[in-house]
């Protein structure tokens, strides 16, 4: 059955990116740190066409989270480009051919033109809200799950609307004083089931259902 899956991670004071966020430095003031866990893992380095790389109980968290997984739905923070109407031919961070290899809806106020990348990718741009991206991710994932990354801002919208199935919070013991909260100005009726718990180098994977 096809679930909507989000994961993220968090620094120890519940930060997903630093403060003074930019073009240069697009996780802000340390928030690159957050993802220091994950570069190093064979797993990781093999998605990015490299070899080697360090093996941990991190690296089937990182295979299971990017398993069935047939489309992807992230913000304009985590795209890229800079605030307002899009300017130039801002492509992502990731190159010519993304990690994704599916097609993957990205929240925004200003419409553009899909595009095409190699590899399978293809960026789609929604301009009517996280329902509408939803809708279409689901029908373009045909069976499979539904993978929602941040930044801080889509993430709160789909855990305030009720729409994830499962969440999985990296918790990596920083911190980073101010940036980009996760878990602020959410409904208190959102009720989180833990599933598990598992400690690796430099992280802690907290997964968890999201009570219907």
């Amino acid at each position: 059955m096809s679930r909507v899956r989000m994961q993220i991670s968090v620094s120890l004071d519940g930060f997903v990116a630093g403060p003074d966020q930019s073009l240069d430095n697009p996780l802000g003031i340390n928030g690159e740190r957050l993802h220091e866990w994950v570069f190093p893992l064979a797993v990781w380095r093999r998605m990015h066409g490299r070899e080697g790389g360090a093996v941990n109980a991190s690296n089937a968290v990182v295979e299971e989270a990017f398993a069935n997984v047939g489309a992807t739905i992230m913000g304009r923070n985590m795209f890229g480009g800079g605030p307002g109407p899009w300017k130039g031919d801002w492509k992502g961070w990731w190159g010519d051919d993304p990690p994704f290899h599916t097609p993957v809806f990205v929240l925004t106020h200003h419409a553009r033109d899909p595009l095409v990348m190699n590899g399978g990718t293809t960026f789609y741009f929604v301009t009517d809200g996280v329902a509408s991206a939803l809708d279409r991710a689901r029908e373009a994932a045909g069976g499979k799950d539904v993978q929602v990354g941040g930044g801080a801002d889509a993430a709160r919208q789909f855990l305030a609307g009720h729409l994830l199935d499962e969440i999985e919070i990296h918790l990596v013991p920083l911190l980073l004083g101010s940036g980009a909260r996760l878990l602020d100005n959410l409904p208190t009726d959102l009720q989180l089931d833990p599933i598990r718990t598992i400690g690796a180098p430099g992280v802690t994977h907290l997964k968890y259902r999201v009570v219907k």
